[in-house]
């Protein structure tokens, strides 16, 4: 089992990776691979609504996007960890995102995900709720801790003195590896994922005549 964490910060090491990296110390610890990935800090596009995936299964852009998703199936499970920008993620981690669940949402369903969040002060949980709503609309069974998953602090030196924050970290990397060995037990039983209905998508406008 392997678990994909997301580093949506533009800053390799950060607060945001201080976070991540608690998680991924959790779920090593618990037998779970893990792979750290860091977006970078060159601009990256966003969703240009051209339908190319819908044809292609794939983004048609030839970047991280697109690497990710031909490696999809080798990830159990995703965390994405983003700074708080505006009450909400990194414009970068935006772009990645709506690219790779619009054109991946079926591959997603059945994988546990999570959200950290990290802030200064104020905005955690508009962006932890944010970040959730990717998951909460593919079929991934979202991974809770002991409390909203984020951490606080101006530098990753501040962050590691948030002992709350850090325990809850662990405490998400134990839940996820728990249950991501729930599921291959399952599997292993006879029991997989449930067979979904063709997708139905209700527009809200009626003729008035």
């Amino acid at each position: 089992m392997k678990v994909l964490l997301i580093n949506g910060s533009p800053n390799k090491e950060g607060c945001t990776y201080t976070a991540l990296h608690e998680v991924e110390t959790a779920l090593r610890a618990d037998g779970i691979d893990t792979e750290l990935l860091y977006l970078g800090k060159k601009p990256l596009a966003g969703c240009i609504a051209c339908g190319s995936c819908m044809r292609t299964s794939h983004c048609f852009r030839d970047d991280i996007v697109k690497d990710i998703q031909a490696r999809l199936d080798e990830f159990d499970g995703i965390v994405i960890g983003s700074p708080v920008y505006y009450s909400g993620p990194s414009g970068q981690l935006v772009s990645f995102l709506n690219r790779l669940f619009y054109s991946s949402e079926s591959r997603m369903a059945g994988k546990v995900g999570a959200s950290v969040v990290s802030c200064r002060r104020g905005g955690a949980s508009a962006t932890f709720e944010q970040l959730n709503q990717y998951f909460t609309i593919c079929n991934m069974p979202v991974v809770s801790s002991q409390y909203w998953n984020s951490v606080h602090g101006f530098t990753p030196d501040d962050v590691m003195k948030d002992k709350e924050g850090l325990q809850t970290m662990r405490v998400l990397g134990h839940n996820m590896a728990w249950l991501l060995k729930c599921i291959e037990c399952g599997r292993n039983n006879g029991i997989d994922k449930p067979q979904y209905e063709q997708r139905l998508r209700t527009h809200f406008i009626q003729d008035k005549y």
